[in-house]
This record gives C-alpha cells, sequence and structure tokens, in this order.
C-alpha cells in the first residue's frame, strides 16, 4: 500500500507564488516516476511536472521557466515551486507517483488533491 500526502496550495494573486509538497510513504522499493497534474474545472487531468527515477524532469509547455519541480530519493518527497501564477493555472492539483513496492508490484498512486487559485 502506498499513501500519498499533499500539502500546500490556496489563494494567490496574479503573479504570485505557491508551493506544493508531497511526500510518498508505504512499501515503497523504488518511485519510478512522482510529479503533480492538474485539473482545471472542466478539463481533462493534464502532467503539470514529473520526475523520473534518472533524474529527468518533465514540464508542461504552459509552465516551463516558471515552475520547478525538485525531489528529494531519501524521503521520497516532491516541491513544486510555481512562480509567476497565472489565473490559467488555476486547478486542483493532483501528486501522482509510479512505484515499485516491496513485494514487487508496480503501480500508480494519486494524492487527495489540493486547490490552487490565481485570482485578484
Amino acid at each position: 500500500q502506498v499513501q500519498l500526502v499533499e500539502s500546500g496550495g490556496g489563494l494567490v494573486q496574479p503573479g504570485g507564488s505557491l508551493r506544493l509538497s508531497c511526500a510518498a510513504s508505504g512499501s515503497i522499493f523504488r518511485i519510478n516516476a512522482m510529479g503533480w497534474y492538474g485539473q482545471a474545472p472542466g478539463k481533462q487531468r493534464e502532467l503539470v511536472a514529473v520526475v523520473t527515477a534518472d533524474g529527468g524532469t518533465n514540464y508542461a509547455d504552459s509552465v516551463k521557466g516558471r515552475f520547478t519541480l525538485s525531489g528529494d530519493n531519501a524521503k521520497n518527497t516532491v516541491v513544486l515551486q510555481m512562480n509567476s501564477l497565472k489565473p490559467e493555472d488555476t486547478a486542483v492539483y493532483y501528486c501522482y507517483a509510479h512505484t515499485l513496492t516491496d513485494d514487487g508490484i508496480l503501480g500508480s498512486h494519486w494524492g487527495q488533491g489540493t486547490q490552487v487559485t490565481v485570482s485578484s
């Protein structure tokens, strides 16, 4: 069993910053990928940023240069630093992890979601 616990989010004015954190726990042997997806009202859930086990990081084109994803392998955590926020960044942000458990099971896991609202 793998659990993802998110923190951060909230209401911020355009141009402001927010920080989202996610910690994975449970019977984790290896995290293959971990990051964040966003789901705006009426839209599908989309990749925001993800870091893979080899250290590579992928960002959605819309957030490149504004968002930074960092990971701590020892603590099984990721942090998404969001700067220069725009109203179109408003969404529910979900932490995501693809893991290999101690008993050899691959699986994808989601956090409960945290609301980010960018508005004046």
